[in-house]
């Protein structure tokens, strides 16, 4: 058992301490501060419980040529150029199969250890990127809320925890990050990969850390440096703790940057694995959760994102070329984790922000359209199709309707593998459960 100042000591809070930034640990630390008061042991960390890896599929994902409804013919009409053929599908059944891209995921599927949540989306879908990646990070429709859903899920289920709980290697602050006290870290550093992977010197790694605070050189110094070294450390991090004052906020982004980099690349050190990963930004974003988890980093929440699916031309070749990224990405962290010994400690979750419309269009392309396909992944989880395909002739506004609220899916993670205690607090109501966690 120890005791709140050992607690404190040993975390990243204790170290954090070590660099004097009053207005933030005023206004931040006190908080976290407050809500460690009355623990005897540090709380419930993925340290020694379930990690949750959320990874975004960015732009609006394909879903019908991810899951491919080969026994639909409607699907071929819709589609005759685009229209992926039953030799180029991994079949899981007489009616879809899996982008042939994908040889990893469906071997998942086979052994049981692939989830698929068909026709996910949510009420009066809106096909705008910002505006409906906001709902997704949110898991509000009304898009008005100014937290997000793991934002939430920080303040609510994890008092006193680091800041480390939730982590981002987004050039951005994921919105779903936004918290009243604890939004996590951000970060997005070429020098740290450049370090990791090789390259690099220790000593240039800790230079470049140790010069976190300096403004650009072609800043004016009587202008706040909000575009500069500090914010791009932490990988251009926007958003956080609401209410928060800009100067408030840069202060708290440089300690984060440097909290965070320094323990990422003290870490990263130490993990050795015999796993290969591509070279892809995906690929490496994954090879360094895998380093933090083995080198048993706190984080509850990994969030990395995968871009590129906003497939409105000459879509085959692309989106082919990032579902075999995502694939071969996926292939070497679940090695990983498995040469680790840690694999049944961690759900991977797809999402994306819509998907696509159900015609092809004249340029050999889709847009914007409604509801999609979502995986999750991982030894923990109950594999299988989830939810029904969607039909392809019942349509709104020639998109296909949704039959699984994203909200559904929220809540049984957040329920039966990070083990929330109470999942209105965070997203508002109570949704139905599926059954998602073996």
């Amino acid at each position: 058992m120890k005791t709140r100042r050992d607690f404190l000591r040993s975390t990243v809070l204790g170290a954090s301490a070590a660099w004097t930034v009053p207005m933030f640990i005023d206004r931040t630390f006190g908080q976290l501060h407050e809500g460690a008061r009355d623990l005897a042991i540090q709380p419930i960390t993925g340290k020694d419980d379930t990690i949750l890896v959320v990874l975004q599929l960015a732009g609006g994902n394909d879903g019908l040529n991810t899951l491919v409804p080969f026994g639909d013919d409607a699907y071929y009409r819709a589609r005759p150029r685009l229209g992926k053929k039953e030799k180029d599908i991994i079949k899981l059944n007489d009616h879809v199969g899996l982008n042939g891209s994908m040889p990893f995921l469906g071997q998942l599927f086979k052994e049981g250890d692939l989830s698929i949540v068909q026709g996910v989306g949510y009420p009066n879908p809106n096909r705008s990127h910002f505006v409906s990646t906001s709902i997704w990070e949110t898991a509000d429709t009304t898009n008005h809320s100014n937290t997000g859903w793991l934002g939430r899920y920080f303040d609510n289920a994890c008092p006193g925890a680091d800041p480390t709980v939730g982590i981002s290697f987004n050039k951005t602050h994921p919105e779903s990050f936004g918290a009243l006290k604890n939004p996590g870290v951000c970060l997005n550093s070429p020098e740290l990969y450049r370090w990791i992977h090789g390259g690099g010197e220790k000593a240039q790694a800790e230079e470049f850390f140790a010069n976190l605070n300096k403004p650009d050189e072609d800043s004016h110094d009587d202008e706040p440096n909000t575009g500069g070294s500090i914010a791009m450390a932490a990988g251009g991090k926007i958003g956080g703790i609401t209410g928060e004052e800009n100067l408030a906020f840069l202060e708290r982004v440089a300690l984060d940057a440097r909290v965070s980099s320094k323990t990422i690349l003290e870490i990263a050190a130490k993990h050795r694995t015999s796993v290969r990963y591509d070279g892809t930004p995906l690929a490496k974003n994954l090879n360094l959760v895998a380093r933090m988890i083995a080198g048993g980093m706190s984080t509850r929440v990994y969030y990395v994102s995968h871009g590129g699916f906003d497939t409105h031309n000459q879509q085959l070749n692309s989106h082919d070329r990032l579902l075999g990224q995502l694939d071969s990405s996926l292939k070497s962290f679940f090695a990983d984790l498995k040469e680790q010994g840690n694999d049944k400690r961690v759900v991977l979750m797809t999402f994306s922000e819509f998907g696509r419309r159900v015609s092809e269009n004249a340029s050999i392309g889709t847009d914007h359209g409604k509801a999609s396909c979502l995986f999750l992944a991982g030894p923990a989880v109950k594999g299988g199709l989830h939810g029904l395909h969607p039909s392809l002739t019942d349509l709104h506004e020639g998109d296909i309707k949704h039959n699984v609220d994203f909200r559904s899916v929220y809540g049984t993670v957040l329920s039966d593998w990070l083990k929330a205690p109470e999942i209105k607090s965070i997203l508002g109501a109570n949704y139905p459960k599926l059954g998602l966690i073996g």
